[in-house]
């Protein structure tokens, strides 16, 4: 096939329209501002499969010399080194090929250098010209993979470098291998650069300073110190980035110790260490949480004499917030002559996390510059720290701000407050932006949004996302078991497990967690333990507090209470509050009192304050009768001082939250609630229901009348909010609601008979599951 092309190179210094060809494929057109000659060029092309090389020797004898041109190859490589754009590269890029400049190997590598690795980089062009040098040369194939190394794509390195072997003439040299070391780095493919290193040993460049700093950064980066360290021992030399990156690489592996004896020993060997040295050291303290000695870092810094760096000063800042000392990164804060958006961020971080909201709030406010990491600093910290409803409406002032937008980050921060909100209607509306702004639905993203609908109450939907993810992790698939452990669909969950592992999937802790958790809430006792007993067996996961907890769960909620009590005997490692609570909620369901008090008395030496196991020991003596202990319990409570969880119910109308408390009349609508109430109540007597009076010990800790008693348990914090869901939301919508607590028994026989009379779906989510009532039976099958 024949193809026309266009060379045409501006008259004036105004602009001119150029195109450029690759492989008969128009790639580039546009007008530009140029300082070149402008001469006009048609040429027949060759086949598709030519050169650029060779559309050049077509082109020799229908040009001007150079000469004649006014430009010569010096000129070239200065106009090379002034761009500024790719616009202008490209423009260059035209002329070399009119003039046949392309054929100088030493100016066409020149062009791809500016075009790979310069501020104006395009490395789709850049490779696209590297494929039209006729047989590139070492530094040509080196150029190309160092770019790649240090891209978003880092896998091409390794692509280029096979290729490289295959058709470039000569073997891989000392700079070749480095950029190969840091692209294995950005993938953390242990074994990739464990066969790299094979080859630089084959090569005879074992002994290369360049390769075996690049070689201990690597294996650093892949979580492997222990072969940093031995390939650190035994080089032959070593200067100050080798010991740099000796400490890094404790440092990022988890053991601060060997870099701070690494720090100490630096200096007895005469190495002057400079400010990466103390940037590595600072993150090491930072990672074992040592004020101390993050401190006595910071006065060798100011003792030693060196110079005031922002990027020292931030490393500092941040090992005084991580390792909790604020005022101290207060002082320095305020010392520093410079800021940037690190030192804000990492302050505002740092009040955050503290709970300090008004002080970093007020960071942020003073903020010269707001970028898209300050944002996601103050909406995650509210949002990790039990308040999702300011991460909400920071959320929205972000989407009003013109500064910056909201990255993959910031969607999962607020993906999850919707999460503990159960704001489906919110959570959707983020969906929605997802799509509009084709943000890519990486497994973080994906995980976020499959967990914000199923925790708000559409298992459909969350089905359909975790449908959607092409590339699933082990993150998506556990979160996808968690989800239909929620609703109580234990042997979906298996078969979901199942699948997982056909897809060579290999299971973690979490996953390990949530299966559990599915067999817990489905009474499938035997599946559960026998997959306990499989996880250290056929997976090597050591089992750890929480897989202790759901065993205990598991028997426990079986009325398997001995076998429960002597599981906890033998637990390799010692049982925790959470432990003895699952033990006690389990007697509490089946009234045995010998052995809650066992579990009551050993929870509370491990934590004294705990209300709520005070509760269900009350509500287990008064069960069985026991009014003289549940008066002593009482009065223990009061005398102590201890306050119980504020206990409330939500739930997302028109995109609105609304929260209710135990007979709470604050809400606008309240009049509305409860006469809707008393209609219910009406209709409820008339099929003969009578509320469950062994639920009113939760409600208060003060003696009252019964009637006064019966009352408190008719304005329940979800009964209230169901009232309002019938009022304010259509007949065929489902009824969403979130309780911080479990639903007591009173209440889940009130939402099976208000599905019932009313004709709704309910959704309702406890701290432990969800229950969805319809036509008057529960999907938990009163096993909860």
């Amino acid at each position: 096939m024949e193809l026309v092309t266009v060379l045409q190179l501006p008259l004036q210094p105004s602009s001119s329209l150029f195109s450029v060809e690759f492989g008969g494929r128009l790639s580039c057109s546009s007008t530009l501002n140029s300082t070149l000659p402008r001469v006009s060029l048609r040429c027949t092309a060759v086949s598709t499969q030519s050169s650029l090389g060779q559309i050049a020797e077509n082109c020799t004898e229908a040009v001007k010399s150079e000469k004649e041109n006014g430009l010569d190859s010096t000129d070239i490589l200065d106009f090379i080194d002034q761009c500024t754009n790719t616009m202008q590269l490209k423009e260059i890029h035209a002329h070399m090929l009119r003039t046949s400049l392309f054929c100088d190997q030493y100016i066409a590598s020149k062009l791809l250098t500016a075009y790979a690795l310069s501020s104006c980089s395009c490395l789709i062009y850049a490779k696209n010209v590297f494929n039209q040098i006729s047989q590139p040369n070492l530094y040509c194939w080196n150029t190309l993979i160092r770019a790649y190394a240090s891209s978003s794509d880092p896998t091409q390195s390794f692509l280029i470098f096979l290729n490289m072997l295959y058709s470039c003439s000569e073997f891989p040299n000392k700079f070749t291998f480095p950029f190969l070391f840091k692209a294995a780095s950005q993938l953390k493919v242990l074994h990739l650069g464990s066969v790299l290193h094979g080859m630089v040993i084959k090569a005879s460049m074992a002994s290369d300073l360049f390769i075996l700093n690049s070689l201990i950064n690597f294996y650093g980066s892949s979580g492997a110190p222990d072969l940093a360290q031995r390939v650190f021992t035994n080089m032959p030399g070593k200067d100050v980035v080798s010991w740099n990156a000796m400490i890094n690489a404790f440092s990022q592996g988890g053991l601060p110790e060997k870099a701070f004896l690494l720090f100490q020993k630096m200096e007895t060997k005469g190495v002057k260490p400079n400010v990466i040295t103390m940037v590595s050291v600072l993150s090491a303290c930072a990672k074992k949480l040592d004020l101390e000695f993050g401190r006595w870092i910071c006065s060798y810094i100011e003792k030693n004499g060196f110079a005031e760096n922002l990027i020292l000063n931030n490393a500092m800042l941040d090992m005084y917030v991580k390792c909790g000392s604020i005022n101290d990164a207060k002082d320095l804060f305020n010392k520093m002559s410079q800021k940037d958006i690190v030192s804000w961020t990492t302050m505002l971080d740092g009040h955050a996390k503290l709970g300090n909201y008004d002080e970093a709030h007020s960071i942020f406010d003073a903020m010269p510059h707001k970028a898209t990491s300050a944002w996601n600093a103050l909406i995650s910290a509210y949002e990790q720290n039990g308040k999702p409803r300011e991460a909400l409406s920071l959320f929205h002032e972000m989407q009003l701000n013109k500064d910056a937008k909201p990255d993959q980050v910031t969607l999962i921060c607020a993906l999850c407050a919707c999460a503990q909100l159960g704001a489906i209607d919110f959570g959707h509306w983020i969906h929605i932006y997802i799509k509009k702004h084709d943000i890519s639905l990486n497994c973080h993203l994906a995980t976020s949004l499959l967990d914000m609908y199923a925790k708000c109450g559409d298992l459909n939907k969350a089905i359909e996302i975790f449908c959607a993810v092409e590339r699933k992790d082990v993150y998506v698939w556990s979160a996808m078991i968690a989800a239909l452990a929620m609703y109580g669909q234990g042997t979906a969950a298996l078969d979901l497990f199942s699948s997982m592992l056909e897809a060579n999937i290999k299971p973690n802790a979490v996953t390990f967690t949530n299966i559990l958790c599915a067999c817990n809430h489905a009474g499938l006792v035997n599946e559960g333990e026998h997959l306990f007993e499989q996880m250290e067996r056929l997976y090597g996961i050591v089992p750890q507090i929480q897989h202790c907890v759901c065993m205990v769960d598991i028997f426990g909620r079986a009325g398997l209470l001995e076998k429960a009590s002597s599981f906890i005997e033998k637990m390799p490692i010692p049982p925790t509050a959470a432990v003895w609570g699952a033990l006690l909620g389990a007697c509490s369901r089946h009234g045995n009192v010998e052995l809650a008090e066992l579990a009551y008395r050993n929870l509370l030496e491990l934590e004294p304050c705990n209300h709520v196991a005070l509760v269900l020991l009350s509500n287990i003596y008064a069960k069985a009768g026991n009014w003289e202990k549940v008066s002593n319990l009482r009065k223990l409570m009061r005398e102590s001082g201890m306050k119980k969880e504020t206990w409330c119910s939500s739930i997302d109308v028109n995109g609105v939250v609304h929260e209710f408390q135990v007979g709470d009349n604050s809400h606008p609508f309240s009049p509305k609630i409860y006469s809707k109430l008393d209609e219910i109540s009406e209709k409820l007597k008339s099929v003969g229901y009578k509320p469950d009076m062994t639920n009113l010990l939760q409600l208060d800790e003060e003696d009252n009348l019964m009637e006064q008693q019966q009352q408190s348990l008719n304005v329940h914090s979800e009964k209230l909010a169901i009232a309002f869901g019938l009022i304010s939301t259509a007949s065929s919508q489902p009824i969403r609601i979130v309780k911080n607590i479990r639903i007591c028994g009173d209440c889940h026989a009130f939402a099976k008979l208000i599905s019932q009379l009313y004709d709704r779906d309910i959704l309702l989510r406890d701290r432990y599951r969800f229950h969805h009532f319809r036509g008057g039976k529960c999907s938990c099958m009163d096993y909860w």
